[in-house]
């Protein structure tokens, strides 16, 4: 396991030095922040200087240096809009984006799997085809629709819900957190609710998938012939086995929800990375762009190597090599 983690690592550290390269390369040739950080009515002179002191007149591998040894660092430069270091404004920003994120894979895990068993326990039933008609539906939909339905429905004509805004929220030291009041609860469901709706749907499906397979299986023939109760048969032999496929979609849409949270947040106003995002892109905030897409891979690579890491918890047989 040491030799297999310290290989895993050494491919991490190679993966987001690639993508360092990718991030640097396409920031290079998205127009020029000089003209972000000055006055519009700059001279030739102030121009120049501009670009003497972001280091824009060296060459492109002495510019790659110096954005390598920054993030090294933790220095992604400072935020041509907010004014401010990029990195502390995306770490303003995170938790947010993990407590809406946290909520929506909780809640899509807590009603997908047991239905995925369920449908997959009994494929013939008319309760099993309803359920995967409405898993269908929710992949097929697209997030902005369905938010804007919700808040439609449950803020405007009936008013159960806000509908943007992220509520009260606690500090707890350098981590304020909105899930630990009732207001903030009472915020977040709307917007977790949309976002894992998809996530929701793909467990579901691979979730019975895969007890379908694993209902065929010898051993549950011999589970059951040794008087194993169903439910002990359906979760304690048949989704254990069944959870290697639904394990790596889960680690890739728990990647997804963090990466791709900007339409959801976007629609009902969220204070998370995804908003920062949209409006560092149309502002061209560089910093704070890099910073984002840096952080997504380093999550990326990390959620990867926790679900390699899972696989050999459910499933002993599995070995690392």
């Amino acid at each position: 396991m040491l030799g297999y983690t310290i290989k895993r690592l050494l491919q991490m550290i190679f993966v987001l030095w690639i993508v360092s390269v990718i991030v640097f390369l396409m920031m290079s040739f998205t127009g020029d922040p000089v003209f972000m950080v000055i006055p519009i009515d700059s001279t030739e002179a102030e121009i120049a200087q501009a670009r003497e002191i972001l280091g824009l007149n060296r060459s492109l591998l002495e510019q790659y240096l110096i954005f390598l040894k920054g993030i090294l660092q933790g220095d992604f430069g400072r935020s041509y809009v907010y004014r401010q270091p990029a990195l502390d404004l995306i770490l303003e920003r995170l938790p947010a984006t993990f407590e809406i994120v946290l909520v929506a894979i909780v809640l899509a895990a807590v009603v997908a799997i047991p239905l995925g068993v369920y449908a997959g326990a009994n494929p013939n039933r008319a309760s099993s085809r309803a359920i995967m008609s409405a898993s269908l539906l929710g992949i097929s939909l697209p997030s902005f629709w369905v938010g804007m339905m919700l808040i439609f429905l449950l803020a405007v004509q009936w008013q159960m819900f806000p509908s943007s805004g992220r509520g009260d929220t606690v500090d707890l030291g350098w981590f304020r957190t909105s899930l630990l009041t009732a207001d903030g609860w009472h915020h977040i469901l709307l917007p977790a609710l949309t976002l894992s709706l998809g996530t929701m749907a793909i467990i579901l499906r691979m979730t019975r998938a895969g007890m379908m397979e694993v209902m065929r299986q010898d051993y549950i023939k011999f589970a059951r012939a040794k008087g194993v109760s169903r439910r002990g048969m359906l979760y304690g032999h048949g989704l254990r086995n069944a959870m290697i496929p639904v394990v790596t979609i889960f680690g890739l849409q728990l990647g997804d929800l963090i990466a791709f949270a900007t339409i959801t947040e976007t629609i009902f106003a969220w204070p998370g990375l995804g908003k920062l995002l949209i409006d560092s892109i149309y502002r061209a905030d560089r910093p704070v762009i890099v910073v984002y897409l840096m952080l997504v891979a380093v999550l990326f690579v990390v959620i990867n190597f926790l679900v390699d890491i899972i696989y050999t918890w459910i499933d002993p047989r599995i070995t690392v090599k």
